[in-house]
């Protein structure tokens, strides 16, 4: 969401809507539709590939690396699709993530920011405080540490209310899916403040569900 003036980010933009699709459908685990879903994603990158690789538009016309970057995404899709193909869909979901890291390098490298580089910066810290959060709330410092992440993430999720665009804030669905994201932050914050460790570890196994479901629609 969020386009861009230069048509290849547009594209770009455009084909990660089905990459979505795909990420959401095999983190579910539903084979028939992450099949679908991966042939779509697939169709749309290679769409890109054939309307800019050779001649890309500014700013990424001075990119040397360009080329390298398109094919890696492209290698991820086919290493995702044989991996769906074969019922892995757990090993398939895990294969897709490195797709949005190369597309938002893809950016990163060539000055270009758009609303999934907010939503992608949120899920990065939202995947240490799955991992780690956990783990934080038997220590010592426990409680310090998971308010130090959940205010980042707070913050983070700021920026993907101050950062959205007019095509994603004129959507109807965008305002109750992002207070559901800061609900389950609100939540998790009441827990950590109580001091409360089964309220905390309840409250961080609520928190990617809102997420998925904003990053679907409008990541």
């Amino acid at each position: 969401m969020g386009f861009a003036a230069d048509p290849i980010t547009d594209a770009m933009t455009a084909a990660y809507a089905p990459y979505r699709v795909a990420l959401f459908r095999t983190n579910s685990k539903a084979q028939i539709a992450s099949e679908e879903a991966i042939a779509q994603a697939s169709q749309a990158w290679q769409a890109l590939i054939s309307t800019y690789a050779k001649a890309p538009p500014p700013p990424y016309d001075r990119d040397p690396h360009l080329g390298k970057a398109l094919a890696d995404v492209t290698a991820v899709y086919e290493k995702a699709a044989n991996e769906i193909r074969a019922q892995k869909l757990a090993e398939a979901h895990e294969t897709l993530e490195n797709a949005r890291d190369l597309m938002a390098e893809i950016r990163r490298r060539n000055n270009v920011i758009v609303y999934s580089d907010h939503m992608n910066a949120y899920h990065a810290e939202m995947e240490h405080l799955l991992s780690d959060g956990p783990k934080w709330v038997g220590q010592a410092q426990g409680f310090l540490l998971l308010m130090e992440k959940l205010g980042s993430m707070e913050f983070l999720a700021a920026r993907l209310r101050s950062e959205a665009p007019t095509a994603v804030t004129s959507d109807p669905a965008f305002a109750s899916a992002l207070k559901t994201v800061e609900q389950s932050l609100s939540a998790l914050r009441e827990a950590i403040l109580a001091q409360d460790a089964n309220r905390v570890r309840e409250a961080i196994s609520k928190v990617k569900g809102p997420y998925s479901q904003l990053f679907l629609k409008f990541g």
